[in-house]
């Protein structure tokens, strides 16, 4: 009826109507005789006037809403000892919390109207509602029997939750009617470094009060932004902001999502963000309605505030369930437009984010493949207005989405996805981060491009094996590394990449590092690299026509590391060599053949087989003098 009326304030006279008999509940109020027995009060009078929580004299408004507040906030801390019904006492003391927060900022309109206003009956119906429920919150703490059963105290606990919620519209209506207004004009100021735990606590109930019910609407957005505030001090802010109710807080704080101001909108996403990055809190947020809400806040919020929402899914979608919730609720069409849509590096990047964590979900994956995610990425991969770091994240995302699906990944070869990944190797000497951009490149054409053949034949006549063979070369550390893995994985797919890389002038690269680098991870992917080029016959044709190549393979065979896989990789290589007789004789020409007779010498089964085809060279070409002197 509040609500309905355009005037409540007729209304709020019968309000003491409302207010439960005595023995309304199963136990409470037995309970309250005995205690108002055993405190001495003396007099009915005296006792009708304490039963209703306001003293019997003359009071002024003011004080008489701070007692009956002081009343409620008694009954929260009693209740958190309740053993029976946890979840009603949960769901109470979130009512009786806001309830306590619009009783705390509120002022009569008129003091000297207050005592025929229809407020102290307001006053005295709460009051009454929250004796019975601390006899309620007595006898589910095992302090009292309670003869009508379970049942019954089920069935109270409901009733108590109604009445509550009752006086909330009350309350309301009385600050729409103009009955209460706001204590102070403006939000309470904040309270310093020494506050007290007090202190701190009123601060935060006014600021629920304001955003709950606050008049004029700036100072609700007030409200909001100093709550935003609170929670951008950390873990500290937010422990304080949501140590009282916290489930009915964010409840609050998700409504404002989807309120008509834009500021307000930002502010709301920026703390549903701050608390979404509190993974106890993620589930009354999701509980809250946060999913959706953030959704439509992407759909048709301001730039800061859609970037907010972004980064507030980001935390959220690092559970998978909510990732499946973010794709039921539509999200995924509006983070690939953002992405699509060319907007600012912050913005794109919560949303690529977003929906890195979505592409952890199978199902969610494919759906999002369906809704062209590979075309927009590809085009963000190698796009000149994006940042590198932006590059980085879609190359990631492709990564991450057709690694494991051959669907995927013949999307990226018809979206020319391989030329774009390609170009992005063009060294960029305007950013000191080109080099990241061109290593997760590598590792995403590593992944996506080395199968089918058709990927790997494109890979090739776009260029990749020059950009190889320049990384080699004059690439730091870290890209030598990621384009000698490169090299290495394309080097085991077929002959026809092997003879691709040898006519790109890959082997004396990889031979030069073999000379020159420490690592032993990386001499033995660019020996076993080499080996495998040298086994393609046109390849080994080529290192054997070069004057050296052969001589510096048996300059690295060094005896006493026979067991080391580069030194294997290194044997093969010499062994694939002397299967002609120009490469026996290329062999038998370096002095480093002492090397290899060690080797022999020492048991080394390959070795000592090369040392066999030389003998065999040698005597036919002895042979092959006689009969020509003969």
């Amino acid at each position: 009826l509040l609500q309905q009326s355009t005037d409540p304030t007729p209304l709020l006279g019968f309000l003491p109507q409302l207010r439960p008999p005595h023995g309304s509940f199963c136990c409470c109020w037995s309970h309250r005789r005995r205690r108002e027995h055993t405190t001495g009060m003396k007099g009915e009078e005296q006792g009708e006037a304490e039963e209703e929580g306001l003293p019997s004299g003359p009071t002024t408004g003011e004080a008489d809403l701070r007692r009956v507040a002081a009343h409620v906030d008694s009954l929260i801390s009693s209740s958190y000892s309740v053993k029976l019904f946890p979840g009603k006492w949960h769901s109470l003391r979130n009512k009786l919390a806001l309830l306590s927060s619009g009783l705390t900022s509120a002022a009569p309109s008129s003091s000297d109207s207050y005592p025929n206003s229809p407020l102290p009956g307001l006053l005295r119906a709460i009051t009454a509602t929250v004796e019975q429920a601390r006899g309620l919150a007595l006898c589910c703490s095992g302090e009292s029997p309670y003869p009508g059963g379970k049942l019954l105290m089920r069935s109270d606990l409901d009733l108590a939750a109604s009445r509550l919620d009752l006086h909330a519209g009350s309350l309301a209506g009385a600050y729409a009617s103009g009955v209460l207004t706001h204590a102070m004009a403006v939000v309470v100021p904040r309270p310093g470094a020494g506050a007290t735990r007090e202190d701190v606590r009123f601060y935060v109930r006014d600021l629920f009060s304001r955003m709950e019910v606050g008049v004029p609407a700036e100072m609700r957005s007030r409200a909001l932004s100093a709550f935003h505030q609170l929670l951008r001090d950390g873990e500290k802010g937010a422990g304080a902001a949501l140590a009282e109710s916290p489930e009915a807080a964010l409840a609050l704080l998700v409504g404002f999502l989807d309120s008509a101001d834009g500021a307000d909108r930002e502010d709301a996403a920026g703390a549903v963000s701050l608390v979404a990055g509190l993974e106890s809190h993620r589930p009354w947020l999701v509980r809250a309605g946060a999913v959706a809400a953030l959704v439509r806040v992407l759909e048709s919020g301001t730039g800061l505030g859609k970037e907010r929402a972004a980064g507030a899914l980001r935390r959220l979608t690092e559970n998978s369930d909510n990732a499946w919730s973010v794709s039921a609720h539509g999200g995924v069409a509006p983070l690939l437009e953002l992405c699509r849509g060319g907007g600012e590096g912050e913005l794109v990047g919560s949303a690529c984010r977003v929906l890195r964590n979505l592409a952890g979900v199978g199902e969610v994956r494919r759906y999002m493949v369906e809704q062209g995610v590979v075309e927009v990425f590809v085009e963000l991969s190698t796009s000149s207005s994006s940042e590198e770091e932006l590059q980085v994240l879609a190359m990631e995302l492709l990564l991450v989405i057709a690694a494991d699906d051959p669907e995927a990944k013949a999307r990226v070869v018809r979206e020319r996805g391989v030329e774009s990944l390609v170009r992005a190797l063009h060294p960029s000497s305007s950013s000191s981060n080109s080099s990241k951009v061109r290593e997760t490149a590598l590792r995403a054409i590593e992944a996506l491009c080395f199968s089918p053949t058709s990927s790997v034949n494109a890979l090739i006549a776009a260029g990749f094996l020059d950009r190889v063979v320049s990384f080699l070369r004059h690439g730091d550390a870290s890209l030598q590394g990621s384009a000698l893995k490169a090299a290495s994985g394309l080097s085991m797919i077929s002959d026809e990449s092997r003879r691709a890389m040898g006519d790109a002038g890959l082997a004396p690269e990889l031979l030069r590092l073999l000379e020159v680098v420490k690592s032993s991870e990386a001499r033995e992917a660019a020996a076993a690299a080499l080996a495998r080029m040298v086994s393609e016959q046109r390849n080994r044709r080529r290192f054997v026509r070069d004057e050296n190549g052969v001589c510096r393979v048996l300059r690295l065979v060094v005896p006493g590391t026979e067991k080391t896989a580069a030194t294997k990789s290194l044997l093969s290589i010499l062994t694939a060599v002397s299967e002609s007789g120009s490469g026996r004789r290329r062999i038998a020409g370096c002095h480093y053949v002492e090397h290899l007779q060690k080797l022999a010498e020492a048991d080394v089964a390959d070795a000592k087989r090369i040392i066999k085809k030389l003998s065999c060279n040698r005597l036919i070409n002895m042979l092959s003098g006689i009969w020509s002197s003969s």
